[in-house]
């Protein structure tokens, strides 16, 4: 009975914290125990190992071309955040689309938005809407700023045992000590992290809505996870497919998620010919 009196504090803490975000566009309350400059210092560390060492690719029109989708795709979310009063939230964004060199079937994204494809995945992609598939994904996790939450919970799990230990043991040293572990941890897997199958069919939802957003028809992401599908065989994919929903689950969601993207895409289109200063809110509300 004594711990849990111990315990019943420290839960109802976490379970406060729990609601201290919510996921633009969906909503999604989420926990986010770190801040988003500790968050961005560990990847930025482990994104710049990752480019010195990784082989840039040299083809120059595939190269262009994800910059140039990525590049559509962040500026058409960032007009979105500011027409809604959230562009805060990705102020600290310093976007970059990166095609390596590597027959891997794969792609990811680093919070803040470092984005990098390897040039394996894109005889799936097949064209610049495909891609765009790809890249909408990979913005809408740095953007539903998943890796943080992730870092989140694995923090909370650690802070929990180590709350307990300090309780039980007398350990003032062991609060230091699980911090350290979860940075540690942060800093040895940085964002790639596994996301959960929640983060995942969300990112699928928020890249369909910002792909949409920056004027590539959402209707052709079922075709590209069908080849995807196709591709692997039914099976996981690198760490592009790592936890992921299973395929059938994937186009299903997919399907129920375009009738939503659809109004983003014809808003996004009439916004195309709508004037500068005439733009606002209420244009991406349904």
């Amino acid at each position: 009975m004594k711990y849990y009196y111990i315990l019943l504090p420290l839960f109802s803490v976490l379970l406060l914290l729990s609601s201290c975000g919510s996921v633009p566009v969906t909503g999604r309350k989420q926990m986010l125990l770190v801040s988003d400059q500790e968050v961005l210092t560990l990847s930025l560390q482990q994104y710049d190992e990752f480019i010195k060492t990784a082989p840039k690719s040299t083809d120059k029109a595939n190269t262009a071309l994800v910059q140039k989708v990525g590049r559509n795709i962040a500026n058409a979310v960032e007009s979105y955040m500011k027409a809604n009063g959230m562009e805060s939230l990705i102020s600290s964004y310093s976007w970059e689309f990166n095609l390596v060199k590597s027959a891997e079937v794969n792609a990811f994204c680093m919070p803040g938005g470092k984005i990098v494809v390897y040039e394996g995945i894109l005889p799936i992609t097949k064209d610049e809407t495909g891609l765009a598939v790809v890249l909408g994904h990979e913005v809408a996790h740095a953007v539903a700023k998943h890796a943080n939450e992730r870092m989140s919970q694995q923090m909370a799990a650690q802070y929990g045992g180590a709350a307990l230990g300090v309780a039980l043991g007398g350990a003032s040293s062991a609060v230091q000590t699980v911090a350290s572990s979860v940075y540690g941890l942060g800093a040895q897997y940085g964002v790639m992290l596994p996301y959960s199958r929640k983060q995942e069919l969300e990112a699928d939802k928020l890249g369909l809505i910002f792909m949409a957003m920056a004027g590539y028809n959402p209707q052709m992401a079922e075709s590209f996870w069908l080849r995807m599908s196709q591709n692997s065989g039914g099976q996981s994919v690198a760490e592009f497919q790592s936890t992921h929903p299973s395929d059938e689950t994937r186009i299903k969601k997919i399907k129920e998620e375009l009738p939503e993207a659809m109004k983003y895409y014809k808003a996004g289109n009439s916004i195309k010919s709508t004037p500068s200063n005439a733009k606002t809110s209420e244009q991406w509300k349904f």
